[in-house]
């Protein structure tokens, strides 16, 4: 949210720099998030001065341009070639000497250098009022009085205000701040100083065809403010307010519309003007209509009603979604004589769920939602009228209607100064709190040297508690005045789980990252055109109030993002990618939301870069394997098995990866259709963990044992075997066989070909054996080994190649 320096001073004295009140608001709980200084004309017309036009010839070469000659005040007359349809002699005119930078209204900046147009020598620019951002007109020179002295600089000659703008990091629970008086609340009670509050003019009103208010849901709609105004004249707004507007980023459109916007923007009261002769019947009727009606709102979109949504409407249609959006034929035009002012209280929680429903975000829901004052509707009405006939013209045609049948009460909370200082942790003056809490308009009273009732105006909603107004204390009197102790202590020990999982994870990541891999982070919300098309996952989860349609829904699996930042990085010649990422997805299960944390690996593109000392080769599934089993061996999880991945969404061929029989893991080449589905069209090899069970499944502690003073004894068999038959197989069978002596494995050869009987395939592996405490026989050895060998003949029908 934007707040005006220059406005705030409306409502409360300040002379301290934009930084220390950007400081002030951040400790009172209003972060600014940064400073913009900004300026009514970009540029503040530096270096432009008056000229007079002392020669004016047509150019040689060209038909619509001239040679001028011009007089800047600098002593020697400048050649300027001017394309201006009015440029004449003798003319005042402004001139933009060598150096100078342009703001144009329209298009970015560019500094006046010499140049030659057409073989002519051109040393500066007569300016139009748009090329230096005075105004949109391109008709021609912008003419001076004849009067002004030459070399009169022409920022003298404009108001080329500055302001400061800073922007706040509105919290959901102040929607007090919406507004520059909100804002000026808080440095009231901050610096202890008066507010300045705009006294409303008395108004007669001449009875004039008045619209009728009819109020028939009061639950929504506790209060509604309205009044009638004729006669006026819509056309574009004074300077002054255009400027306001354009300050803190809002776009004058006519002074009607850029009315409701100042009253909004400085009190934080929404408003809406409706063109009261458009109102069928005369009668404005607060309800709500039955659902499924169909209703255009000003974006021209048609959209369909809610039963739960309030409407504004005359007695043929909806004219506006209360508090939300207008209709679109609910606004005022060029010719727009007559005005219905609405100022209306709005429930928070209506107004949030409609425009959650039909994902809505406006300046008014933005307040409506966190909640506004229900006694600002009749100043803010006051304000808007006064404006109105002051720039618009017309007349007050009808007396203020303002429907309440219920007042909104202030809230009253006893207390005591014993709980302040409690909560605080020092104890603050109790003068001292009194006189914060009245400063922030919460009255007090029954005041006891121990206790008091606090009494807090309906704009302070979030305000209900004790604990609420500790922290209104708080917040004024400072975080940062409470000390430090030199030592802290806890009253008690809380139970910690025994493995932290963002201490495992962190170790974990610093294991990828020094393998060389690179850790992604993507969004968790995903385009719906990826489900609808691929169809991975559960069933999705939609969003109700969207972002964009291309981040409608929460993302079902997590390759989804991934290879969108595959994708991006090959097509800027980045094709040997190792990412790894933690991340979340979501689904619905039997009609509840769930949430799964995943650890995915992506590999792609070749091993390493091109290099003369060897070859790059593509990357393959062994690759991803012995990344997947590393993550497997780092968390120190063992006794897992693995199974093919057979036809599994994902791959075109892999592994699954089971722990306790459960699939906590899946590897493969991801399948082609879906690379080439987000135009990857190298291979992608994919790993997937249940980050959840992973953790489950890790051990703590870490388990040494003495280095054997023995020697470790290898032995290799060359076994042929049917192709179906997995290494895997073969492993389990050994360890199964030898359980003593055997350490481990390894496979150093596997062939395939026509030397061998079809179906049939050759794995040459390696054996190794060890006895810690004693170094083993050739005896022991060979018993070992014909053990392994009638286990496999016997197990698999192997063969034994000698």
């Amino acid at each position: 949210m934007k707040i005006s320096y220059n406005w705030l001073k409306d409502y409360i004295d300040i002379n301290e720099s934009p930084e220390e009140i950007g400081d002030a608001l951040t400790q009172t709980g209003l972060e600014m998030e940064g400073i913009e200084h900004v300026e009514k004309i970009k540029g503040g017309l530096a270096n432009l001065v008056v000229g007079e036009i002392k020669e004016c010839v047509p150019h040689p070469n060209a038909d619509k341009l001239k040679l001028t000659k011009v007089d800047a005040g600098i002593g020697e007359l400048l050649p300027i070639v001017c394309g201006a349809p009015n440029v004449a002699l003798g003319q005042k005119v402004i001139v933009a000497p060598v150096g100078t930078m342009i703001y144009p209204t329209e298009g970015d900046p560019f500094q006046i250098k010499k140049a030659k147009i057409r073989g002519e020598a051109s040393e500066g620019m007569l300016c139009a009022e748009d090329e230096i951002g005075l105004g949109q007109s391109h008709a021609g020179l912008l003419i001076l009085d004849n009067n002004l002295a030459i070399g009169t600089p022409v920022k003298d000659l404009f108001e080329t205000g500055t302001d400061s703008v800073f922007e706040i990091g509105l919290t959901p629970n102040r929607g007090d701040a919406t507004g520059h008086l909100g804002v000026a609340r808080d440095l009231k009670a901050f610096y202890k100083r008066a507010m300045k509050l705009p006294a409303a003019q008395a108004k007669e009103a001449k009875i004039d065809n008045p619209i009728e208010v009819v109020v028939e849901n009061t639950a929504s709609c506790p209060r509604y403010s309205g009044a009638t105004i004729r006669g006026i004249k819509v056309g574009p707004s004074p300077d002054w307010l255009q400027w306001r507007l354009r300050a803190i980023g809002l776009s004058p459109i006519n002074n009607i519309v850029d009315i409701t916007n100042y009253v909004m923007m400085s009190l934080g009261q929404p408003m809406h003007a409706f063109d009261a002769d458009q109102i069928k019947g005369g009668k404005v009727i607060v309800k709500n209509l039955p659902a499924g009606t169909k209703f255009t709102t000003l974006d021209e979109e048609e959209r369909t009603l809610h039963h739960d949504d309030l409407m504004i409407c005359d007695e043929a249609e909806g004219m506006c979604i209360a508090g939300v959006f207008g209709g679109i034929n609910s606004g005022i035009k060029d010719g727009t004589t007559s005005v219905f002012l609405e100022s209306a209280y709005f429930s928070a929680d209506s107004v949030r769920a409609t425009a959650m429903r039909h994902t809505l975000s406006t300046d008014a829901s933005f307040r409506y939602e966190r909640g506004t004052d229900p006694e600002m509707t009749i100043p803010a009405l006051h304000m808007a009228i006064d404006l109105i006939l002051e720039i618009a013209g017309g007349y007050l045609a009808s007396e203020y209607t303002d429907l309440y049948p219920t007042k909104i009460e202030p809230v009253q909370i006893e207390t005591s100064f014993a709980n302040f200082h409690r909560l605080i942790g020092i104890e603050i003056p109790n003068e001292r709190i009194i006189e914060i809490l009245n400063n922030l308009d919460i009255e007090t009273s029954n005041i006891t040297d121990s206790t008091f009732t606090a009494t807090v105006p309906p704009y302070r909603s979030e305000v209900t508690r004790e604990a609420d107004l500790v922290e209104e204390v708080l917040r004024i009197y400072g975080f940062n005045n409470i000390p430090l102790e030199e030592s802290f202590s806890a009253g008690y020990l809380a139970s910690f789980d025994e493995k932290e999982p963002y201490k495992v994870q962190e170790s974990l990541s610093l294991f990828l990252s020094g393998t060389g891999m690179s850790e992604i982070q993507t969004n968790s919300l995903t385009n719906p055109k990826y489900y609808q098309d691929l169809k991975l996952g559960g069933e999705p989860i939609e969003i109700l109030n969207k972002s964009s349609e291309e981040l409608g829904y929460m993302k079902t699996s997590p390759v989804y993002t991934a290879l969108e930042s595959v994708r991006h990085n090959i097509n800027r010649r980045m094709s040997n990618l190792s990412f790894f990422e933690f991340g979340k997805v979501y689904h619905l299960k039997n009609e509840k939301y769930q949430e799964d944390e995943i650890l995915g690996l992506y590999l792609t593109g070749n091993k390493h870069e091109e290099s003369w000392l060897a070859e790059s080769k593509p990357r393959d599934f062994y690759d991803l394997s012995r990344a997947g089993f590393a993550v497997l061996h780092h968390l120190r999880i063992e006794n897992y098995t693995t199974e093919p991945a057979a036809d599994d969404e994902l791959f075109d061929y892999g592994l699954h990866i089971k722990f306790n029989n459960k699939v906590v893991g899946k590897l493969g080449k991801l399948k082609s259709k879906i690379a080439k589905y987000f135009d990857i069209k190298q291979e992608v090899f994919y790993a997937e963990f249940l980050w959840k069970d992973l953790l489950k499944a890790t051990r703590l502690e870490s388990q040494f044992s003495e280095i054997s003073k023995y020697p470790e004894v290898r032995r290799d068999l060359s076994l042929v075997l049917d192709k179906h038959v997995s290494y895997n197989e073969i492993r389990d069978l050994a360890f199964k066989s030898e359980k003593k002596l055997l350490t481990r494995i390894n496979v150093f050869s596997v062939y395939e070909g026509d030397k061998l009987e079809a179906g049939k395939k050759s794995y040459a592996l390696s054996f190794y054996l060890q006895d810690t405490t004693k170094t083993l026989t050739d005896k022991v050895i060979d018993k070992v080994m014909n053990g392994l060998i009638r286990t496999f003949e016997n197990e698999v029908g192997a063969i034994i190649r000698k």
